[in-house]
């Protein structure tokens, strides 16, 4: 099989589980969309915002494709349901999750740091369907172990502080109170 290769520089192999998606059978510009959804948020949160599209709960906002797109309630203005294409996205990250499982990182911590859509070739539909092509994308995706909350980072800085503090303290009265330092008097 062919080496795939992904837009995404910097890849760690140690720290991070990707996955790629090539010429799946979604349009892509309900790809690029979803993808800029998706991009930058923790993987149970982009697993619930696509369910939701899924079951219909909560469109998806289209901000770049909006020609003819109705309002959808909510706060948004141009959304939309893309049902097929939540579904291969979906799959994507729990492929991508399942990766990461077996490199044995944290899948309740993982992030979305990396996730693009590109247009793939568009050969014409087969039969009497003459001059109509396929739309199709790849999609790839990479996913690291977030950093710990803001709360436990602020935790741990002063946990880190107070056993400074304890350390130095600890160090100052070793130096003021030594047995067997020379007090200046003479031995004989």
């Amino acid at each position: 099989m062919a080496q795939a290769k992904y837009a995404f520089q910097g890849y760690n192999q140690g720290m991070m589980a990707r996955a790629i998606g090539r010429d799946l059978d979604v349009s892509p510009k309900q790809a690029i969309e979803i993808c800029n959804r998706l991009r930058r948020k923790s993987l149970t949160r982009a697993k619930q915002i696509l369910q939701d599209a899924i079951t219909m709960r909560k469109p998806i906002e289209f901000t770049r494709f909006t020609n003819g797109l109705g309002h959808k309630p909510g706060h948004m203005a141009a959304g939309r349901y893309p049902i097929k294409a939540s579904q291969t996205i979906l799959a994507l990250l729990e492929s991508a999750e399942v990766n990461a499982q077996s490199k044995g990182l944290n899948t309740s911590n993982l992030a979305i740091i990396h996730l693009c859509a590109h247009r793939a070739n568009e050969p014409f539909h087969p039969g009497r369907q003459r001059r109509s092509q396929m739309k199709r994308a790849h999609i790839e995706v990479v996913m690291q172990e977030a950093a710990p909350a803001a709360g436990e980072a602020a935790s741990t800085k002063k946990e880190r502080k107070k056993n400074d503090k304890n350390d130095k303290k600890h160090q100052q009265k070793k130096e003021t109170f030594n047995p067997h330092a020379n007090t200046g008097g003479s031995e004989q």
